[in-house]
């Protein structure tokens, strides 16, 4: 097979969660544990940071990939999902997976993979962890995929474990109160292991503390021990939170005689998206009309944005708007300004919400506008439509920025 017979075949073989939902989820370590013996337990020949978290979790790793990079160290970083190609997933020093290495992996072990019945993202995590093994990184950032505790990534032993924040996401699978969310995300923190939690929440902060106890894990509050000012080209104002989340890691990770100058934070932090290729964060992707993009899709997330948008300057406000069919609208929605004018699509997986249903359930909350075929469509009508002074915001889901031309 070529690499897109071989991408042909994952996606139409192995469930997806990312396009498919609930039906391509397994809550269970069996898979990857068989797989991982398979590989020989590649994710035990190198270091690692394992990250978690409902929102933050991709930002994070890619600073600290970033930082690390640029402190001259060979990273691998593995996140989830991809925007553009499968290939974002699985980097090293920012440079995407090659496409003879996906080829040969899927060639050496697709018998495995078809009669073990993984899903993708099983799958995916071998490959990652193989990989990184394979091209001898000296340390990996892997992102927690959905969760934690029966994650796919958790059978790693991290020098540090990373929770950026808890809210309410994929509460199908994690639970529906923030102490059943903690609870299944501080299953990544490992004996002995210090853990650093990104941000000190009332609800939560208990849950993370009786677990360190229990695992005798030093825990750090990076929000309560962080008061240095950092910049970083990623400019959303909630990246403040994840930028002490990162500053506190590499004190530890220095404390492990990792040689992290300060000169090579902040140069890392400030290099992200150059370093890493981390896209659809607050991106801002033209101006006049000024167009920004940004990946936020739950309650937390958007409610972030939605006030950091409010600080813009326009005279008229577009919001292109797209969701996934598993999302409490009624939790979202109302965070959306009623003044904009709303550009409803689906982005096109099948787990994408109709633009009929989405419009009628955002009329009920003051938000009106009008459906269209596609995010392409929605995306070209709002540019024709905005004048220069205007500004046009695309988000609701990650598969609405996938779709950009970013």
């Amino acid at each position: 097979m070529n690499y897109q017979e071989t991408l042909d075949w994952m996606f139409s073989r192995l469930p997806m969660f990312q396009r498919q939902g609930s039906t391509a989820f397994k809550k269970d370590l069996t898979n990857i544990l068989a797989f991982s013996a398979v590989l020989k337990h590649p994710e035990k020949k190198y270091p690692s940071i394992h990250v978690a978290g409902t929102n933050g979790k991709g930002s994070t790793s890619h600073m600290l990939a970033s930082v690390l990079q640029s402190s001259g160290y060979k990273v691998g970083l593995y996140t989830a999902p991809h925007l553009k190609e499968f290939r974002e997933r699985i980097r090293i020093n920012g440079e995407p997976i090659h496409e003879n290495s996906v080829i040969r992996f899927i060639e050496n072990h697709k018998t495995f993979l078809a009669k073990q019945k993984l899903s993708f993202f099983e799958l995916t995590v071998g490959m990652a962890f193989d990989y990184f093994a394979v091209e001898e990184v000296d340390i990996a950032v892997i992102e927690v995929g959905l969760g934690g505790r029966l994650d796919s990534t958790n059978i790693i032993q991290p020098l540090v474990s990373v929770i950026t924040n808890i809210g309410f996401d994929h509460m199908q699978f994690l639970g529906n109160t923030l102490v059943e969310i903690a609870g299944e995300k501080a299953g990544i923190i490992k004996t002995k292991t210090p853990v650093v939690i990104g941000e000190t929440q009332e609800e939560v902060a208990e849950v993370f503390c009786t677990v360190a106890k229990q695992k005798e894990a030093p825990i750090y509050f990076a929000d309560k021990l962080i008061t240095g000012n950092f910049e970083s080209d990623l400019k959303g104002a909630y990246q403040k939170k994840n930028i002490k989340t990162v500053v506190q890691t590499c004190k530890l990770l220095k404390e492990l005689d990792y040689n992290i100058s300060e000169h090579a934070l902040r140069v890392g932090l400030l290099n992200v998206g150059r370093n890493t290729g981390l896209k659809g964060r607050w991106q801002v992707l033209q101006t006049k009309p000024k167009v920004i993009c940004d990946t936020a899709h739950n309650k937390e997330g958007l409610s972030l944005v939605m006030e950091q948008l409010r600080k813009e300057s326009f005279q008229t406000l577009h919001i292109v708007l797209g969701m996934v069919n598993d999302k409490d609208l009624s939790s979202i929605l109302f965070l959306f300004p009623k003044t904009a004018q709303y550009y409803f699509c689906k982005p096109d997986i099948p787990r994408g919400l109709d633009a009929e249903e989405l419009k009628d359930e955002a009329l009920k909350f003051g938000l009106t506008g009008a459906v269209y075929a596609s995010v392409d469509a929605a995306y070209n009508h709002a540019l024709n439509n905005a004048t220069p002074e205007d500004l046009i915001y695309a988000g609701g889901s990650t598969f609405v920025v996938a779709e950009l031309p970013i």
